[in-house]
Protein backbone atom coordinates (compact mmCIF):
# COMPACT_ATOMS: atom_id res chain seq x y z
CA UNK A 1 0.00 0.00 0.00
CA UNK A 2 1.32 3.42 -0.85
CA UNK A 3 1.98 6.06 1.80
CA UNK A 4 -0.81 8.23 0.31
CA UNK A 5 -3.30 5.36 0.57
CA UNK A 6 -2.39 4.76 4.21
CA UNK A 7 -3.03 8.37 5.21
CA UNK A 8 -6.25 8.76 3.23
CA UNK A 9 -8.10 5.94 4.99
CA UNK A 10 -11.00 7.09 7.16
CA UNK A 11 -10.06 7.50 10.79
CA UNK A 12 -12.05 5.64 13.42
CA UNK A 13 -14.42 8.06 15.12
CA UNK A 14 -17.11 7.89 17.73
CA UNK A 15 -19.44 4.93 17.39
CA UNK A 16 -23.20 5.10 17.10
CA UNK A 17 -24.86 5.21 20.51
CA UNK A 18 -28.38 3.93 21.17
CA UNK A 19 -30.02 4.27 24.59
CA UNK A 20 -33.20 2.24 24.85
CA UNK A 21 -36.25 2.91 27.04
CA UNK A 22 -34.87 0.94 30.00
CA UNK A 23 -31.26 2.02 29.54
CA UNK A 24 -29.19 4.88 30.86
CA UNK A 25 -27.81 5.84 34.23
CA UNK A 26 -30.42 6.67 36.87
CA UNK A 27 -29.77 9.47 39.36
CA UNK A 28 -32.23 10.01 42.21
CA UNK A 29 -32.22 13.44 43.85
CA UNK A 30 -35.01 13.57 46.39
CA UNK A 31 -38.27 13.88 44.46
CA UNK A 32 -36.52 14.10 41.09
CA UNK A 33 -35.54 11.04 39.05
CA UNK A 34 -33.04 11.67 36.28
CA UNK A 35 -32.09 9.22 33.54
CA UNK A 36 -28.84 10.13 31.80
CA UNK A 37 -29.31 9.22 28.15
CA UNK A 38 -25.93 10.55 26.98
CA UNK A 39 -23.21 11.61 29.40
CA UNK A 40 -20.92 13.02 26.72
CA UNK A 41 -18.83 9.88 26.30
CA UNK A 42 -20.25 9.28 22.80
CA UNK A 43 -20.17 12.94 21.67
CA UNK A 44 -16.56 13.77 22.47
CA UNK A 45 -18.03 15.70 25.43
CA UNK A 46 -19.86 18.24 23.24
CA UNK A 47 -23.35 17.25 24.41
CA UNK A 48 -25.09 15.44 27.27
CA UNK A 49 -28.80 14.62 27.46
CA UNK A 50 -30.95 13.61 30.43
CA UNK A 51 -34.61 12.91 31.04
CA UNK A 52 -35.95 14.16 34.37
CA UNK A 53 -39.19 13.38 36.13
CA UNK A 54 -40.12 16.04 38.67
CA UNK A 55 -42.66 14.85 41.23
CA UNK A 56 -45.54 17.19 42.10
CA UNK A 57 -44.49 20.18 44.22
CA UNK A 58 -40.77 19.72 43.53
CA UNK A 59 -38.56 22.73 44.07
CA UNK A 60 -35.50 23.03 41.86
CA UNK A 61 -31.98 24.19 42.64
CA UNK A 62 -31.15 27.68 43.89
CA UNK A 63 -31.24 30.21 41.05
CA UNK A 64 -27.83 30.01 39.37
CA UNK A 65 -25.70 30.91 36.34
CA UNK A 66 -23.50 28.64 34.26
CA UNK A 67 -20.25 30.17 33.03
CA UNK A 68 -19.30 27.57 30.43
CA UNK A 69 -22.31 25.66 29.17
CA UNK A 70 -25.70 26.06 27.59
CA UNK A 71 -28.62 24.22 29.12
CA UNK A 72 -31.79 23.30 27.27
CA UNK A 73 -35.09 21.98 28.62
CA UNK A 74 -37.79 20.40 26.44
CA UNK A 75 -41.01 19.75 28.35
CA UNK A 76 -42.45 16.33 27.49
CA UNK A 77 -45.40 16.41 29.91
CA UNK A 78 -46.73 18.51 32.74
CA UNK A 79 -45.84 22.11 33.54
CA UNK A 80 -42.46 23.37 34.74
CA UNK A 81 -42.07 26.88 36.09
CA UNK A 82 -38.80 28.49 35.01
CA UNK A 83 -37.66 31.52 36.95
CA UNK A 84 -35.19 33.62 35.00
CA UNK A 85 -34.03 36.56 37.04
CA UNK A 86 -37.30 37.92 38.44
CA UNK A 87 -39.52 36.61 35.61
CA UNK A 88 -41.56 33.41 35.77
CA UNK A 89 -42.34 31.33 32.69
CA UNK A 90 -44.71 28.36 32.88
CA UNK A 91 -43.53 25.86 30.26
CA UNK A 92 -45.99 23.18 29.17
CA UNK A 93 -45.59 20.09 27.00
CA UNK A 94 -43.96 20.93 23.68
CA UNK A 95 -42.08 23.96 25.03
CA UNK A 96 -38.32 24.36 24.66
CA UNK A 97 -36.41 26.61 27.07
CA UNK A 98 -32.79 27.41 26.17
CA UNK A 99 -30.54 28.98 28.82
CA UNK A 100 -27.22 30.34 27.54
CA UNK A 101 -24.21 30.90 29.83
CA UNK A 102 -24.59 33.77 32.27
CA UNK A 103 -28.41 33.77 32.46
CA UNK A 104 -29.73 33.27 36.02
CA UNK A 105 -32.34 30.51 36.21
CA UNK A 106 -34.05 27.82 38.20
CA UNK A 107 -37.10 25.62 37.73
CA UNK A 108 -39.77 23.85 39.77
CA UNK A 109 -42.88 21.74 39.37
CA UNK A 110 -45.50 23.61 41.38
CA UNK A 111 -48.42 21.51 40.16
CA UNK A 112 -50.22 18.42 41.47
CA UNK A 113 -49.01 16.33 38.50
CA UNK A 114 -45.53 14.97 37.65
CA UNK A 115 -43.60 16.83 34.97
CA UNK A 116 -41.16 15.22 32.54
CA UNK A 117 -38.46 17.15 30.70
CA UNK A 118 -35.52 16.40 28.47
CA UNK A 119 -32.40 18.43 29.32
CA UNK A 120 -29.35 19.11 27.20
CA UNK A 121 -25.95 20.29 28.42
CA UNK A 122 -23.42 21.64 25.92
CA UNK A 123 -20.71 20.79 26.67
CA UNK A 124 -21.39 17.82 28.92
CA UNK A 125 -19.58 18.94 32.08
CA UNK A 126 -22.69 19.50 34.20
CA UNK A 127 -23.78 15.82 34.30
CA UNK A 128 -21.12 15.19 36.95
CA UNK A 129 -22.79 17.81 39.17
CA UNK A 130 -25.88 15.59 39.44
CA UNK A 131 -23.70 12.57 40.22
CA UNK A 132 -22.00 14.57 42.97
CA UNK A 133 -25.36 15.47 44.52
CA UNK A 134 -26.40 11.83 44.46
CA UNK A 135 -23.10 10.89 46.15
CA UNK A 136 -23.81 13.45 48.88
CA UNK A 137 -27.17 11.82 49.59
CA UNK A 138 -25.71 8.30 49.39
CA UNK A 139 -23.13 9.27 52.02
CA UNK A 140 -25.97 10.17 54.37
CA UNK A 141 -25.36 13.91 54.18
CA UNK A 142 -28.34 16.23 53.64
CA UNK A 143 -28.67 18.04 50.35
CA UNK A 144 -28.60 21.52 51.88
CA UNK A 145 -28.56 24.69 49.78
CA UNK A 146 -24.86 25.07 50.70
CA UNK A 147 -24.05 21.51 49.58
CA UNK A 148 -25.80 22.30 46.29
CA UNK A 149 -23.83 25.53 45.86
CA UNK A 150 -20.53 23.81 46.71
CA UNK A 151 -21.19 21.20 44.01
CA UNK A 152 -22.19 23.88 41.48
CA UNK A 153 -18.90 25.71 41.96
CA UNK A 154 -16.95 22.64 40.80
CA UNK A 155 -18.67 22.95 37.39
CA UNK A 156 -18.28 26.65 36.54
CA UNK A 157 -21.66 27.52 38.06
CA UNK A 158 -22.49 30.01 40.76
CA UNK A 159 -25.64 30.99 42.63
CA UNK A 160 -27.36 34.13 41.40
CA UNK A 161 -27.05 35.80 44.80
CA UNK A 162 -27.78 39.25 43.41
CA UNK A 163 -31.40 38.10 42.90
CA UNK A 164 -32.18 36.79 46.39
Amino acid sequence: MTEAAKTSRPQAGPALSVTGPGDGETIILGTTRMRVLEDGSHTEHRLAIAESVLAPHTQGPPQHRHARHDEGFYIISGTVRFTVGDEDHDATAGTLVMVPPGIPHTFANLTDQPAVMLSTFTPDLYVQYFRDLQDTLAAGRPLTPQANIDAMKRYATEPATDLT
